[in-house]
């Protein structure tokens, strides 16, 4: 009976030792699962992101196309003064009717007529009351203001598509009195292609001054990986020739006043980074 019941105790504590180690292992696999999840969510993480190369080099390319404006754009406007909006109004339109018909006899087309700004300001002045005094110590004179009118105005932006025509225009317009003529500019039409040529200029540019420099430094072009631009502004480069000389008022002589052309220069910088190896 003893030996049997030795034999039982035997067998309960084989049954734990099992149990405990099967816990640790079943542990140690939980624990294994674990680390190997995290590291795959870790690589997961990178799934679909550029590696930025730690070796890079960086170019700089120019590009520049000079070309000759092919319209013009300016504006004009017309200002009247009167004791009543209704007045003042009837002037300005007078004057704006007479530059309006001549714009359209000149063969500008009615579209690249805009007016920009319609204004109508009451003038006012102001007035010193009278005041009797004698002396030295007299009080400053109250002051108040008094309606006197309205001045009305009127902007208009033009384009003129034919570039030839801005001096006759300019001179007619000033014929009719208008109150202000300004802001005369000589653009390019079609400026979106002479700025495909120069960013085209560029690039070569920037890639040539790549591969020179790899060169040069004994390493080898893997990739590009930026590009960037600044699309630069147009700069007026000055070029007297016939279509520059318009005549613009001008004396009883005939003599006429010269407008310069000039050119318009489209400049692009390209900023290029490869990774080397």
């Amino acid at each position: 009976m003893e030996q049997e019941n030795m034999t039982n105790v035997c067998g309960l504590c084989q049954q734990r030792s099992v149990s405990k180690l099967l816990v640790i292992f079943l542990g140690i696999l939980c624990l294994f699962f674990l680390v190997k999840t995290y590291g795959s969510l870790k690589e997961n993480s990178f799934i679909g992101q550029d590696i930025y190369p730690q070796t890079t080099i960086s170019v700089i390319g120019d590009g520049e196309v000079s070309a000759v404006p092919d319209i013009a754009t300016f504006s004009f406007s017309v200002t009247k003064e009167a004791k009543t909006v209704e007045d003042a109004q009837v002037a300005a339109g007078k004057i704006m009717s007479e530059a309006l018909t001549f714009l359209k006899e000149s063969e500008v087309e009615e579209k690249n007529i805009k007016t920009s700004g319609y204004n109508i300001y009451p003038q006012y002045e102001w007035i010193s009351k009278e005041i009797a005094c004698y002396g030295y110590n007299c009080p400053t004179p109250d002051r108040e203001r008094k309606l006197i009118g309205y001045e009305v105005s009127q902007n208009i932006s033009v384009r003129l598509d034919d570039i030839d025509k801005a001096g006759e225009v300019l001179s007619g317009l000033g014929s009719v009195e208008v109150s202000n003529l300004s802001g005369l500019n000589f653009e390019i039409d079609d400026e979106d292609e002479l700025r495909r040529e120069a960013r085209e200029m560029a690039i070569t540019e920037a890639k040539e001054k790549a591969k020179a420099l790899a060169k040069d430094l004994g390493v080898s072009l893997v990739r590009m990986t930026s590009y960037s631009s600044n699309e630069g502004s147009n700069y007026p480069v000055p070029m007297y020739a016939e279509k520059a000389v318009y005549g613009l008022g001008g004396d009883s002589e005939g003599n006429s006043v010269e407008i310069p052309v000039g050119e318009n220069e489209i400049n692009i910088k390209v900023y290029l980074t490869y990774e080397i190896k």
